[in-house]
């Protein structure tokens, strides 16, 4: 689970900020959008291109 705890002088543009980018780390909404029910053909594109992207980076 993703938390962001603020600082004492944080705003809240800032905590949102890093709330997103530890999702996006985590994978928490491609896991999403990978167990949907349906998946868009544009949407299964991309994904198989960005799959091949990070497949072929890490070769």
């Amino acid at each position: 689970m993703t938390q962001v705890l603020l600082g004492e002088n944080e705003g809240i543009d800032s905590a949102l900020r890093r709330f997103k980018r530890q999702v996006s780390k985590a994978g928490i909404l491609a896991d999403v959008k990978y167990r949907r029910h349906f998946e868009t053909p544009l949407e299964k594109r991309k994904r198989k291109a960005v799959a091949a992207r990070r497949k072929h980076r890490f070769k």
